[in-house]
């Protein structure tokens, strides 16, 4: 059985439910060349897979961003048409990285309608400890990180023990804050503070906040990719010792 098989299938309908938005977006993305073209099945029923949600999560968070329905389609055809839905979790991962980080507020039937499965106990709490939500105190909603949710529910089905996942969580999260502490302190002390001393020049100082903030996706996307690297060659050391 070929690959393609294992797939997940959508219809239109789960395919709009899972990533949040209508069917009549899904159709116009289509008519527009955001989206690939859905396998036709019987019944001349389109089906879609993880590449098409995982494109139009992409489309979603540039717009988040601002970006005009013509600059999107520019950004699109500057990518391989072959991008893997994790090749495109990536590219979303990156644009999101400099966006404020937002939080929105969601009842567990909205959970589960954006999830497109029943969520029992145990997946909310999974979900939390992965760091997707976090139960308002006093209330029945939810306060989801909607970025993180497709990935956060594809985790649902590996069988990993919740204990892991909060270890994973805290050693993620630990080197990560050393890492971005040591790049500030780098940054600060090699980069602005000379820059601060030589240059008063109100319009120097302005273009020295502006290299700030443009260094930040250089360095999330710097870091992703120094991470994927060990990570693959950690993972390949430790099989072949078995």
């Amino acid at each position: 059985m070929s690959d393609e098989e294992h797939e997940p299938s959508y219809t239109v309908d789960e395919l709009a439910a899972r990533a949040g938005v209508t069917v009549r977006t899904v159709r116009f993305y289509g008519t527009r060349g955001l989206l690939p073209p859905p396998v036709i099945g019987a019944r001349r029923v389109g089906h879609y897979g993880p590449g098409h949600l995982a494109r139009l999560a992409l489309i979603e968070e540039l717009q988040r961003q601002g970006m005009t329905l013509a600059a999107i389609e520019r950004y699109l055809e500057q990518l391989p048409a072959d991008l893997s839905e994790q090749d495109l979790a990536i590219h979303r991962a990156l644009v999101a990285s400099w966006a404020p980080e937002s939080a929105e507020e969601i009842t567990l039937r909205e959970l589960e309608r954006r999830a497109g499965r029943p969520l029992t106990g145990q997946d909310v709490e999974r979900l939390a400890a992965m760091g997707v939500l976090d139960r308002i105190p006093g209330s029945e909603a939810f306060r989801l990180d909607g970025t993180l949710l497709r990935l956060g529910v594809e985790l649902l089905e590996v069988p990993i023990e919740h204990e892991t996942i909060l270890a994973s969580r805290t050693v993620l999260v630990e080197h990560a804050r050393a890492a971005a502490q040591e790049l500030s302190r780098l940054f600060r002390d090699e980069v602005w503070n000379p820059y601060r001393e030589s240059a008063e020049d109100p319009d120097h100082l302005s273009a020295m906040r502006s290299l700030s903030a443009h260094m930040q996706p250089m360095v999330v996307q710097a870091l992703v990719t120094a991470f994927q690297r060990s990570l693959r060659e950690e993972l390949r050391a430790a099989f072949r010792s078995r």
